[in-house]
């Protein structure tokens, strides 16, 4: 275990230990309020479920930075309802990260890298400035949960990742209780879920999901690839 990793692990399983049984707002607050004062910053695709966990941050504190990646790719209704939710939640400190124009350049001239070789563009868009956007920060909050299959199956409250805590408050919810949730809310849908999009990413990379299928096989369709990269 390298030394930069290793405080970030103590602090995530000693995390687990204090705030064992609590999830959402419930866990959020002490977590932005007392743990990670100004050091926290909530991930947000601005995707099908994403209004939950920005609406539960932004009834905390509507000052907690948001980080959204702008990989250039997205598709139109993402950016305008991610404007749209910016508004009626109050969110006063959205940060949108884009790659390096530099590295686009030299790494994907032609903006095919996608079909070429979907991780490496991922590794460009996502990956890459995600690190850069998370310096200083000692937690961020994905919107992972384990319902969503694949490697999330094990999900945890609380992980370590390259010296920082990651926070899943969302974890064990089912797909269920998080529409519950927010339609309790009044939040409104992305507007593409209407047209089958259920787990909204990259245009070139996104794809309908067949009725009863998982939520997230409409991403990378017909390659053996489930996650971008940011969570591996």
């Amino acid at each position: 275990m390298s030394e930069i990793a290793e405080p970030a692990t103590r602090r995530a399983a000693a995390l687990a230990a204090r705030y064992a049984g609590q999830d959402g707002e419930a866990l959020l607050r002490p977590l932005i309020e007392r743990e990670f004062p100004g050091s926290i910053a909530l991930l947000s695709s601005f995707g099908s479920e994403a209004a939950l966990l920005l609406d539960m941050v932004a009834r905390i504190d509507p000052g907690v930075p948001v980080v959204f990646l702008d990989t250039g790719k997205l598709f139109g209704e993402t950016l305008r309802y991610r404007d749209a939710l910016v508004r009626r939640l109050g969110l006063k400190d959205l940060r949108v990260i884009r790659p390096a124009p530099a590295e686009v350049a030299a790494k994907d001239p032609d903006g095919t890298l996608w079909h070429d070789d979907p991780d490496a563009c991922c590794a460009l868009r996502k990956v890459a400035p995600l690190e850069t956007a998370l310096a200083g920060f000692s937690a961020w909050i994905p919107g992972r949960k384990r319902y969503h299959g694949g490697l999330r199956r094990s999900l945890e409250p609380f992980e370590a990742a390259d010296g920082r805590v990651k926070i899943n408050p969302l974890a064990g919810w089912s797909r269920a209780r998080i529409e519950e949730a927010l339609a309790e809310r009044d939040l409104p849908p992305h507007p593409l879920q209407a047209d089958g999009f259920l787990s909204i990413g990259c245009m070139p990379c996104t794809a309908r999901v067949a009725p009863g299928a998982d939520l997230r096989s409409g991403r990378w369709v017909g390659v053996a690839k489930t996650e971008c990269g940011i969570h591996l």
